[in-house]
């Protein structure tokens, strides 16, 4: 099954990013919105209890969020990116973030990329800030945002700058397979993305965005009217990326990582 065209894949090597529209059924993401709703103790039609610009839930392990994560439409577009048989579906979707109207800024709304695997020197932590993340991405190939509600321009959609993958990846190689940790990584700063484009995460209820693990992105305020439910999983590895496959089948994950090296 070929769910992206050519001119996606290429896209997404040079901008870092894909929208895959209909990536699983209006119908699951409702079910799995009724599921946050009841979570997080809230009513879709009560809006004097959103008292919280921003509020983070881990998915439950049932079969709506199973559906939406097991579609075969969203599975053949991560063979095409990431390379078929090469990546693992996480077991659950992980941080669920609802974002609610609200005057004020969230607290969590910097530019950053996500980091992908413990320091060596605490392989059990869970400091998300020492996390570390290096050239060959390694434990993630992909950084996937699932949208359970319609989520237009004023509905905090997340902010994309395009093409940040390639500066990043550049300033990565710079720390070796060691890689860096967050918080280093936070005071070098991503001043080699201020230049990039934008592009707002909006979409349907249903819609998945395919995002190269070193595209910088960030949170906004929600300007809207209506809350939106956002799930965010990393894509796992079969398998470590490679930069020099003797056959060269390279997958369009490595592809822009080697456009931006040079190779």
């Amino acid at each position: 099954m070929s769910t992206l065209t050519k001119d996606q894949i290429d896209d997404f090597i040079r901008t870092g990013a894909a929208k895959l529209e209909g990536a699983f059924p209006r119908g699951t993401a409702r079910s799995c919105s009724d599921i946050i709703w009841r979570t997080l103790g809230l009513q879709p039609d009560q809006p004097e209890g959103w008292t919280h610009p921003v509020q983070r839930l881990i998915a439950p392990p049932l079969q709506p969020f199973r559906e939406a994560a097991s579609s075969p439409r969203l599975a053949a577009a991560l063979d095409q990116l990431a390379g078929a048989g090469r990546w693992t579906m996480p077991g659950a979707l992980g941080a669920i973030v609802a974002r609610f109207p609200a005057a004020e800024n969230p607290w969590d709304d910097g530019w950053h990329i996500d980091a992908s695997f413990p320091p060596p020197d605490d392989p059990q932590s869970q400091d998300y800030f020492h996390w570390r993340v290096n050239v060959l991405s390694r434990d993630r190939s992909m950084l996937m945002l699932f949208l359970f509600t319609d989520c237009g321009p004023d509905d905090a959609p997340t902010r994309v700058r395009l093409g940040s993958h390639l500066p990043m990846a550049r300033q990565l190689a710079k720390h070796g397979d060691a890689g860096i940790s967050l918080t280093d990584l936070a005071r070098e700063g991503f001043a080699s993305s201020d230049d990039c484009s934008v592009a707002l995460a909006t979409g349907e209820a249903g819609t998945v965005w395919l995002l190269h693990p070193f595209t910088v992105h960030a949170a906004q305020a929600h300007r809207g009217g209506q809350p939106r439910f956002l799930a965010q999983p990393g894509l796992g590895l079969r398998e470590p990326l490679s930069l020099d496959r003797s056959d060269d089948a390279y997958a369009p994950i490595e592809r822009a990582v080697r456009l931006a090296l040079g190779h």
